[in-house]
């Protein structure tokens, strides 16, 4: 049977918390408590599951797995929301080829459900206001707009044009967005290209936090599949 290692992430007095599921890369689970983001931990696998079975990894999303806790943060700043200053140990593991073609192949996933789901929504959903919380054009924008920055954090950098492309996004209202976001995946997915052996192995302290490419492939996956997941769990 599998076993799932847990990286968790919990706020003050064991609040807001993020379960990551590094064997599973881009797979997490959040709640408004410790308790409550593990409770919903094995759902989310089985989600995450689900989406690599669609797109012909070779998973089975209804085998039966366990889970045990190897790392929980809770100290630093900004705590329960994606990524701890300390990071998790896996993160300063070398990225390997294998490994870098694998995640590649998600990020390119993701983007395609990203804007389907877009697409598939009208204007008048998209930009509802609901009774608390942001609209959906709201949460798809900010799934996105951080994915520049994750890959200039890790060593990767940034692809020329990622100013414009973002702005496009930004300023997309819900009959442009799907294509916005669409050209901003390509973009990125290009540039990927241009990571080298020593991108894979290299370290760059930015701030208090210590990236590397394998660091900045998990932000990459983890923030669109969270607001992802967050939109479906709204339309349901």
């Amino acid at each position: 049977m599998t076993e799932y290692a847990l990286y968790v992430e919990s706020g003050p007095r064991m609040k807001t918390t993020m379960v990551h599921v590094l064997d599973l890369l881009g797979c997490v689970a959040n709640g408004q408590t410790t308790e409550a983001a593990l409770e919903a931990t094995p759902n989310e696998i089985r989600h995450y599951l689900r989406f690599l079975a669609r797109h012909g990894e070779k998973v089975n999303p209804d085998a039966e797995f366990t889970v045990r806790i190897v790392q929980h943060v809770m100290e630093g700043s900004w705590i329960g929301y994606g990524d701890p200053a300390p990071g998790f140990a896996p993160d300063f593991e070398a990225l390997t080829p294998e490994d870098e073609r694998t995640y590649r192949r998600r990020f390119q996933w993701l983007g395609e459900e990203l804007v389907a789901l877009v697409r598939s929504l009208s204007a008048k959903l998209l930009t509802a206001k609901p009774g608390k919380g942001r609209a959906l054009i709201d949460i798809a924008k900010h799934a996105v707009m951080p994915e520049p920055e994750y890959m200039r954090a890790s060593g990767i950098g940034k692809p020329e044009g990622t100013k414009e492309t973002l702005a496009a996004v930004e300023a997309a209202d819900a009959d442009e967005l799907a294509d916005a976001i669409a050209a901003l995946w390509r973009l990125l997915d290009s540039h990927l290209d241009a990571i080298t052996p020593e991108v894979r192995k290299g370290q760059v302290q930015r701030g208090e936090k210590l990236w590397t490419a394998r660091r900045g492939f998990r932000r990459l996956l983890e923030h669109p599949w969270e607001h992802l997941r967050e939109i479906e769990r709204r339309l349901a």
